[in-house]
């Protein structure tokens, strides 16, 4: 492995959003993959001011960078150290990022191969329990650490860790790693294997620009760079059109998947991408209708809604999918009682599945009156139709350790979503707070209630509940 170099890297910055706050410190371990040959350390003047939360988990305070070197005057030197090297850091989308981000303010690109130590970690010790944090890998392999949360100290414990997988892997050549993904998928002109590598592998949006700059696609993903992959390795007609469209790729991490959901929708709504609307176009949702039949009973029914269909007024739910609306419906039934003769439109022929259990009274053979059924169909077409089931706050994964992701639900509404630090999860005030408005628009109430329902949120704090 001597005829490669490997730049192991850490950074230490003011929080933890590439492109709005800056680098405090910096370190650099060069590697041949079985020895260290060059070391690099400095404290960065990040040109504002630190905050506390920040400097009471690095140390690193004002005084301590006042007279360190600004990002430019030690620029040079990071781009010798890692010329030609493959960029290893542990998470390495964060230190890449700040790296990229402060370049680019330069007016320079900086473009390395990277490996993530994280994910190399759960390939080569899937034994291990709790979690693949640096912190935890240092407890697991009792390495000693120096001065924890500071960018030297934390990167030779990304050695220790990069080594023991090397080790394990009898010296493994990462050129295949490298390139996993990649060497099948057919790049759009202009579009490079290195540059498609370089995307982060982290939850966001992604915008695909034709060569004038304008959006043609949006797309979300928990993977952006895989699913980037995955757009141009298909055969389909969509690929063959992004082929032949896409110039350029930008993207924007989100952290939270509901909130990449959410930010999807309000794109394609606002920009309406050429490429998004030629292929919603092809999709005909699932509706909810509700009717009475001829006894007088309200029933439901799961319907196809095509471009003619769409303005009915019986139609009370909507749903991307017909999963989906068959979920509804089976709420539908569990959580009122109704008959699932009537919810199919089979009344008369025989009692039901929730009559044989108990759940069911037995409108669909007349056991029921229409009445006392209708009463409760009635509450269930209420719920139905109303957005969203309560009031509520949505806490999901933020961008870094630091936030959450926020969004909220107020008044029967959806007012849209922010960014929290950690230390404001405990207070509700300081949660609305960070919530930055956004437009409803149909999908919405869909998005937020199958994530809920799939239960992927961190913690969810039900509004109607405070003060009980």
């Amino acid at each position: 492995m001597s005829d490669r170099k490997f730049a192991i890297v850490d950074l230490e910055t003011t929080g933890g959003r590439a492109g709005r706050d800056r680098i405090t410190e910096v370190a650099i371990v060069i590697h041949d993959g079985e020895k260290i040959l060059d070391k690099f350390e400095s404290l960065v003047n990040p040109e504002r001011a630190i905050p506390y939360n920040i400097t009471r988990i690095t140390g690193i305070n004002d005084s301590m960078v006042a007279d360190a070197p600004k990002f430019y005057e030690i620029a040079k030197k990071i781009v010798q150290m890692t010329e030609g090297a493959i960029f290893v850091a542990h998470n390495v989308r964060f230190d890449y990022s700040f790296l990229r981000a402060e370049f680019e303010a330069l007016g320079f690109t900086f473009s390395r191969k990277q490996l993530c130590t994280v994910k190399m970690s759960r390939r080569a010790f899937p034994q291990i329990i709790g979690g693949y944090s640096l912190g935890n890998l240092i407890r697991e392999f009792e390495i000693k650490v120096d001065a924890r949360h500071r960018a030297m100290a934390d990167t030779l414990a990304t050695v220790d860790v990069f080594e023991r997988i090397v080790k394990l892997n009898g010296g493994t050549d990462f050129t295949d790693m490298l390139k996993h993904g990649i060497k099948e998928a057919k790049l759009p002109e202009g579009i490079t294997h290195e540059f498609v590598n370089s995307l982060p592998d982290e939850t966001g949006v992604y915008y695909f620009h034709n060569e004038e700059g304008d959006v043609v696609y949006v797309g979300k993903s928990i993977h952006i760079r895989r699913r980037v992959f995955e757009h141009f390795r298909s055969v389909s007609h969509k690929a063959s059109k992004m082929e032949r469209h896409v110039r350029d790729i930008t993207y924007e991490i989100t952290g939270s998947e509901l909130i990449s959901l959410l930010h999807e929708s309000h794109e394609i709504e606002r920009i309406q991408p050429i490429i998004n609307k030629a292929q919603r176009g092809r999709k005909n949702p699932t509706g909810i209708i509700s009717y009475e039949n001829q006894a007088g009973y309200i029933c439901f029914k799961e319907a196809k809604l095509t471009a003619k269909t769409k303005g009915r007024s019986d139609i009370i739910a909507t749903f991307d999918k017909p999963s989906l609306a068959s979920i509804a419906m089976y709420r539908l039934k569990a959580e009122y009682g109704l008959c699932g003769c009537l919810m199919e439109g089979k009344s008369g022929e025989k009692s039901c599945l929730f009559q044989q259990i108990g759940k069911c009274p037995g409108a669909g053979v007349s056991l029921e009156s229409i009445e006392e059924y209708n009463e409760r169909a009635e509450e269930a077409r209420k719920t139905l139709s109303a957005p969203y089931d309560f009031d509520c706050l949505i806490l999901d994964t933020g961008r870094n350790e630091y936030e959450i992701g926020v969004v909220l639900v107020e008044d029967g509404e959806y007012k849209g979503y922010g960014y929290a630090n950690t230390t404001d999860a405990q207070s509700i005030d300081a949660l609305k707070d960070v919530i930055k408005p956004k437009p409803n628009n149909s999908n919405i109430p869909g998005i937020i209630r199958n994530f809920i329902s799939g239960n992927k949120h961190k913690k969810l704090i039900r509004l109607d509940k405070q003060g009980e």
